[in-house]
């Protein structure tokens, strides 16, 4: 499938940053190429807005995410078809308080029109436990849909606890997890990184490889260095086929 979900173990670990470093590379390398980008559901006054801001009080947070990547890289989508399905608070709470359905099957009809280019990246809705109705979370989502997913766990204390568990949810929902991503959400050195987030013992406990490290970076604007960092990855994994795509003809 050409498609990559971009989940994490919790709200504001950088699943946005790390889709950033996708797109810049992508558009810095293969440019000739149609990607898709997409944050199907959304609730950012809930605090599941990936940007890492606190949500506003007015709803002005709401679709910034999406804003931003329409801004930044000049995406050929508005922020609504990136973020179709924009909720005032979780999937399961709004359905439970307003009797509202969420409207999936759209969602899903509209990922699949997406699909019709070369790849997509999707960002999965908070974390893989993140509940979308009393019954189903993001995790069942994932399985349900058959989308390939990568892991983004936040460098921190507790780490490797956070990655044994949502690698253990991914195995009890079936998704095909390829792997996890380290993600600096904070300024960190090196020993924090070999302290809260080793390497060589998150694979061992998880028996998933990690794929790539994403570094605090102070400043998102600068594309170049985002496709720097994301040129480090294993992208090959991460973007199966992207080697025979690029020697395609456009």
């Amino acid at each position: 499938m050409n498609t990559l979900l971009i989940a994490g173990t919790d709200t504001k670990v950088g699943k946005t940053v790390v889709i950033m470093a996708l797109i810049a590379y992508w558009q810095r390398y293969c440019s000739s190429r149609r990607l898709g980008v997409m944050k199907p559901i959304d609730c950012p006054r809930d605090g599941y807005s990936a940007s890492g801001d606190s949500p506003s009080t007015d709803g002005a947070s709401i679709g910034r995410d999406s804003e931003l990547l329409v801004r930044q890289f000049k995406l050929d989508q508005s922020a609504t078809e990136i973020t179709p399905l924009m909720l005032s608070t979780l999937p399961a709470i709004a359905t439970a308080k307003d009797g509202r359905q969420i409207e999936l099957e759209l969602v899903w009809q509209q990922i699949q029109q997406l699909q019709q280019r070369d790849f997509v990246l999707l960002e999965a809705l908070g974390g893989l436990g993140s509940p979308l109705t009393y019954e189903t979370t993001m995790a069942d989502l994932a399985w349900d849909w058959h989308l390939p997913t990568v892991l983004v766990v936040p460098v921190q204390p507790g780490a490797v606890a956070h990655a044994v568990a949502n690698v253990a949810l991914a195995n009890q929902s079936k998704i095909h997890l390829k792997g996890i991503i380290l993600n600096a959400v904070q300024p960190c050195c090196a020993q924090d990184w070999e302290n809260w987030a080793p390497i060589d013992l998150i694979q061992s406990l998880t028996r998933k490889p990690v794929l790539g490290c994403m570094p605090h970076l102070a400043d998102l604007a600068d594309l170049n260095k985002l496709a720097q960092v994301a040129a480090e990855w294993e992208l090959e994994r991460l973007l199966p086929g992207l080697e025979e795509l690029l020697l395609q003809p456009s």
